[in-house]
């Protein structure tokens, strides 16, 4: 089983070069010129392995790189796409700051998150924007590789946006790919 694309992806970032952070073979975007970007290539991690349950594949890691420590040049690619990955950054507030360095001016930022309501987050607390700050302030980075350590609705990704001074450019608050979380996409 694989999911659909997202036509809202294809709409952005068709024709671009870009990164996807945490690829997926179940979960394909098809853009054509995007490398996937991951913590690690080892094949055995569970995730690796639920792809090859879900598919009977897995999706090649073109590079190693931590997700918030990139090794891209400022203002280089055209996009930075994921998802379900923001939520396993302990400070996503750095995370995005890094998308947004690496992609050029007018490039994009398109990511899907889990919604609080959708995933099996339903029952946790919802993660505050002090909470993210303060997680900032204390320097805090580094995937948390198998919790999600932020639980968030559509307004919340909001307010992180406008908080970090990001433009928003689209969003679904049902994603168009998998359903079960939002699309917030922001153009630099």
């Amino acid at each position: 089983m694989k999911f659909k694309e997202s036509a809202l992806a294809h709409k952005f970032l068709d024709g671009l070069t870009g990164i996807e952070i945490g690829g997926a073979a179940h979960n394909p975007f098809g853009i054509a010129h995007c490398l996937n970007v991951d913590y690690t290539d080892d094949i055995t991690t569970i995730f690796k392995k639920h792809e090859v349950e879900l598919c009977g594949e897995y999706l090649k890691v073109d590079l190693v790189a931590s997700g918030d420590n990139l090794p891209f040049k400022d203002d280089s690619l055209d996009f930075v796409v994921s998802s379900h990955v923001i939520e396993h950054f302990t400070n996503p507030l750095a995370a995005l700051r890094e998308w947004m360095r690496v992609v050029k001016p007018g490039g994009y930022i398109f990511t899907i998150c889990p919604h609080k309501e959708r995933t099996f987050d339903k029952d946790r607390p919802r993660t505050t924007l002090q909470e993210l700050i303060d997680r900032d302030k204390s320097g805090i980075i580094g995937p948390d590789i198998h919790g999600h350590c932020t639980v968030w609705i559509t307004e919340d990704m909001y307010e992180v946006c406008k908080y970090l001074s990001y433009r928003v450019v689209a969003f679904q608050d049902v994603d168009d790919k998998v359903g079960n979380g939002f699309t917030v996409v922001l153009q630099k």
